[in-house]
């Protein structure tokens, strides 16, 4: 699968381990965790793959989340993106990294 991010973060994230963001800032095993899960959205052929790996806890969001799914980073954040076919290649858009919220713990 192609991955593309829609925040400049999340590239910088990615690519570079840091953002210039200071309203974004995690800390280094959370950055670890991000760049492997990205890693492995990569690897899969399709989003199918993904249910096949018990740890990235891959579920389709709901409610005002329609057309978003999610993977987990580790415990406490999750990434956010949608899917799209762009002729025969899967495109993954990055949207965000999410703290995730009392009810999920």
């Amino acid at each position: 699968m192609e991955i593309t991010f829609e925040k400049k973060y999340l590239s910088e994230l990615y690519y570079k381990g840091k953002t210039s963001d200071k309203k974004h800032r995690f800390q280094p095993e959370v950055i670890k965790r991000y760049k492997l899960r990205i890693e492995a959205l990569e690897s899969a052929d399709c989003v199918e793959d993904l249910f096949q790996i018990n740890a990235l806890h891959y579920e389709v969001l709901k409610g005002g989340k329609t057309g978003i799914s999610s993977i987990r980073v580790n415990d406490k954040y999750r990434i956010e993106f949608r899917t799209s076919k762009i002729e025969s290649e899967t495109v993954v858009t990055v949207c965000n990294i999410v703290e995730l919220s009392n009810h999920y713990r």
